[in-house]
């Protein structure tokens, strides 16, 4: 018996149909429900398949709380006392998706040759000790043959920064109008 080209294809194209369908009924993708079990409404479904782990949400419209969830930069008094106790210093890296401000080296007019380096990680949006990360560098240079030593600095100098930016956070927030949206403009 001779197969035409347009017959082969017809049988291939079966064949495929029927091994799909026999893998999603024998491997568990398609399973039968009990109706009294299931929520009637699409939206109890929903929560329900979420809360047993078995799907995903793409539009969250309750406001998850748990970490990873960042205010606009504008509304978050930890960024912008940061921001502004550190005004002084230029920045070499400021990213607010991964929560860290750098500052470029600074140094005093007097001690070229000593400079400091900031670094703060913002490990939470809550006003909190242990919501922020702060770090210093020391870079110390021979003006003789231009090589640099930078070590960290285990200092109280670190703790000091933490503290006013906490300070300073908590005055912003106070600042901001109860709904949360933003800072008022003016006095």
């Amino acid at each position: 018996m001779f197969l035409t080209k347009l017959t082969c294809k017809y049988y291939i194209k079966l064949i495929i149909t029927i091994l799909c369908i026999f893998a999603t009924t024998s491997c568990g993708i398609y399973r039968k429900t009990d109706a009294r079990k299931v929520p009637v409404s699409g939206m109890e479904r929903a929560k329900k398949n979420i809360e047993e782990g078995k799907g995903f949400r793409l539009f969250d419209s309750e406001r998850n709380k748990g970490g990873g969830v960042f205010d606009f930069a504008s509304s978050n008094p930890m960024w912008r006392a940061t921001i502004e106790l550190l005004d002084f210093v230029p920045f070499s890296n400021v990213d607010y998706s991964g929560g860290i401000i750098i500052t470029d080296w600074y140094y005093d007019n007097d001690e070229l040759s000593d400079s400091l380096k900031i670094t703060v990680k913002f490990l939470s949006n809550e006003i909190r000790s242990d919501g922020l990360n702060v770090s210093i560098h020391n870079r110390i240079c021979n003006e003789i043959n231009n090589k640099c030593k930078i070590s960290k600095l285990d200092s109280k100098l670190s703790e000091e920064i933490k503290v006013a930016i906490l300070k300073k956070a908590t005055q912003l927030k106070e600042q901001m109008p109860k709904s949360g949206t933003g800072y008022k403009i003016g006095n």
